[in-house]
């Protein structure tokens, strides 16, 4: 059981697998962020994607608009949506109609990347050319059509519905540059490592080290992505990890395509300096039986002092990945209890 107690949310990239649609993806997100209302989730989080093939949440808003509709008091929101893709008006638009439905269950997670490639990119920003550096600009135009205060808001625009509605804004990045933003601005901060560890505890560092308390929040609160693939044995674990395996090696092949079955082994898939990689960019990847995921994941938790977990589980099984977020459930649940 763990030592301390520690909200637990789901980061749901609506896998698409091998011989499915997006119509069965959507079905699976919305049994998948019922059943983790029940086992207690604090969060469902669905990301914002272009250009994949594998993954269908690229709609973002839309899927959380499906999914809040399907449950009942799990806070549902992007993870994140890719603010530089997007006119501010349109998100405190989309997010101020979600809120509206859904009142005291949105969240807001934003991003600077463009989270597609350099094509899907161009075809999104019609030749804008940004690179990210305008995401503090960004921020502040969509924050302020949010703010009740009209002197704050610009002059001849009103987002309605969106205006004055409390909407929790958080700061998602695999750098310093959204760590050091979110401290600055008092706001929560969601760290990448379930794909990006290199910067976790510097970021961590830096954000804690920069924070100024705000409206929104009084101390620091620092969420991190994992992955956690948990099942009845270490090996089973392992095995159904390979379909994220193959995902990744597919993306640094400059391939992409549905999330692929998992195989017994990935010896004869990729070469050692492509498993190093890979091993390296998913080395915040906890897999194994509930006794395994407990050591690790407890470990993990000592070192980053993280105040939240966001769990990612790309599993080809709708079953097996039911499962895994069960198991974790409950081996929260049971530390909830020491």
């Amino acid at each position: 059981m763990l030592t301390r107690d520690i909200p637990i949310s789901v980061l749901d990239l609506a896998p698409i697998v091998v011989g499915g649609t997006a119509a069965d993806s959507f079905r699976n997100t919305l049994d998948l962020a019922r059943h983790a209302e029940q086992w207690g989730y604090h969060r469902y989080w669905l990301a914002e994607h272009h250009n994949m093939p594998g993954i269908a949440s690229s709609a973002t808003s839309l899927v959380i608009g499906y999914v809040a509709s399907g449950t009942q008091k799990i806070r549902v929101g992007s993870g994140g949506i890719m603010l530089p893709n997007h006119a501010p008006l349109v998100i405190a638009e989309q997010f101020g109609t979600l809120e509206s439905m859904y009142p005291g269950r949105i969240d807001l997670g934003l991003g600077r990347a463009p989270g597609s490639d350099q094509p899907a990119a161009r075809a999104l920003r019609r030749g804008l050319g940004s690179d990210g550096n305008d995401f503090p600009e960004l921020l502040s135009e969509l924050r302020a059509y949010l703010d009740n205060t009209p002197e704050a808001r610009p002059v001849g625009v009103r987002a309605i519905p969106g205006e004055g509605l409390s909407i929790p804004i958080w700061l998602l990045g695999s750098s310093g540059f959204s760590a050091q933003l979110a401290g600055h601005l008092g706001l929560p901060f969601a760290f990448a490592s379930h794909f990006a560890p290199d910067y976790l505890l510097p970021a961590l560092d830096l954000y804690r080290s920069s924070f100024r308390p705000s409206e929104s929040l009084d101390k620091p609160y620092a969420m991190i992505g994992l992955n956690i693939i948990a099942a009845d044995t270490d090996e089973e674990a392992r095995m159904l990890a390979t379909s994220q395996e193959q995902q990744f090696l597919n993306l640094i092949r400059g391939r992409t395509g549905p999330l692929n079955p998992p195989v017994d082994s990935m010896d004869a898939l990729w070469n050692l300096q492509e498993e190093a990689h890979i091993r390296k960019q998913l080395s915040y990847t906890i897999t194994g039986n509930k006794a395994t995921v407990q050591k690790k994941l407890q470990q993990v938790l000592q070192d980053t002092g993280a105040d939240e977990i966001i769990v990612s589980a790309q599993i080809y099984e709708h079953e097996a990945r039911l499962r895994s977020y069960q198991y974790l459930a409950e081996l929260v649940k049971a530390g909830d209890h020491a």
